[in-house]
C-alpha cells in the first residue's frame, strides 16, 4: 500500500487495491478514503496529446468490484458512497472510425476532444453496465445491470436498458418513487 500512495496523485486512508490489476499513469488518479478496488480492475489515464491532461477522481467509501474498466482521457469524477459492481466500464474516450484509409487500427485511435463522465454520490452501477463519454449521472441513482448509459440521468432516478432510459424517479413532494412513462 505504501507503494500505491507514492504513485497515485493522492490516495486516502484505509483504501485498498487488490491484485491482479492494470493501472496506467496513476499520478493522474485521486482516490479518497476507504476506496476498495477488487481484482481484475483496469484503471487507465490516457496520455495521447501534450495539451490534454487526464483527471480521474474517486470519492470516499467507494467500492469497485471485479473486472471493472475505467478509461480516462479527459475527466472522470466518481462521487462518494458509490458502488460499481463487477464487469462495469466507465469510459470518456472515443475511437474514431471515419477515416477508413487510416493505417492505425481503430482501437489505437482516440478522438482528441474534451470529454467527461460524472457519477453522483450514492449511485449504484448494476452488473456489467457501461457508462459512455459525456454523461452525468446524478446523486443516488440506480443503473440497471447490462445498461448502456449514453445520456444524462437526473438525481434520484432508476435507469435501465440499452440505451438506458429512466423508468423511475424519487418524487420528494410525495415521498415515494414514481414510474416514468
Amino acid at each position: 500500500m505504501i507503494l500505491y500512495r507514492m504513485v497515485f496523485g493522492s490516495m486516502g486512508a484505509n483504501s485498498l487495491i487488490r491484485r491482479p490489476m492494470f493501472i496506467s499513469n496513476p499520478r493522474y488518479m485521486y482516490l479518497g478514503s476507504r476506496v476498495q478496488i477488487r481484482d481484475g480492475a483496469r484503471l487507465e489515464a490516457v496520455l495521447h496529446t501534450a495539451h490534454r491532461t487526464p483527471h480521474l477522481s474517486i470519492g470516499n467509501n467507494v467500492n469497485i468490484e471485479q473486472n471493472v474498466h475505467i478509461v480516462c482521457q479527459g475527466r472522470i469524477e466518481i462521487g462518494s458512497d458509490v458502488s460499481i459492481t463487477g464487469n462495469c466500464a466507465i469510459i470518456d474516450t472515443t475511437h474514431p472510425y471515419y477515416d477508413v484509409m487510416d493505417p492505425l487500427k481503430i482501437g489505437a485511435r482516440i478522438l482528441d476532444e474534451d470529454t467527461f463522465v460524472e457519477i453522483g454520490d450514492g449511485t449504484f452501477l448494476g452488473f456489467a453496465s457501461l457508462i459512455m463519454p459525456n454523461v452525468r449521472i446524478g446523486k443516488r441513482c440506480v443503473i440497471g445491470a447490462h445498461s448502456v448509459v449514453t445520456s444524462d440521468v437526473p438525481d434520484y432516478s432508476v435507469a435501465i436498458g440499452s440505451p438506458a432510459r429512466v423508468i423511475r424517479r424519487y418524487d420528494p413532494s410525495v415521498g415515494a418513487w414514481v414510474t416514468v412513462n
